[in-house]
């Protein structure tokens, strides 16, 4: 069976709640592979290369997400996976950070 590529950026309270590191969970359960990385907008992109019936998984979890999350709505990018990942990780927002090393150099 050939793997999929499920890019999803999900809106509501999805940052501060931990859903980052919840859906890591849920996607290595999985066996899931990609990153979650929150977005300077307020919303959570996650990026998932797996099985359809994997991805179909973690796209349901994605609808409650955590405890303390409310999804108002996600937005759904469906492609053929790239296989250029190896696991499912949690990246770090840059937004901030990437304004501040302009301003340092």
């Amino acid at each position: 069976m050939s793997h999929q590529r499920l890019t999803m950026l999900i809106s509501g309270k999805v940052q501060g709640v931990c859903y980052r590191a919840s859906a890591a969970d849920m996607a290595n359960s999985l066996g899931v592979t990609g990153y979650a990385r929150n977005l300077p907008d307020g919303r959570v992109e996650i990026v998932a290369e797996g099985s359809p019936a994997s991805l179909v998984s973690l796209r349901q979890w994605c609808r409650d997400g955590p405890p303390s999350a409310i999804v108002d709505k996600i937005n759904t990018t469906e492609d053929s996976a790239t296989g250029e990942f190896t696991n499912f990780g949690v990246r770090v927002t840059t937004g901030w950070m990437t304004l501040l090393g302009t301003f340092l150099h």
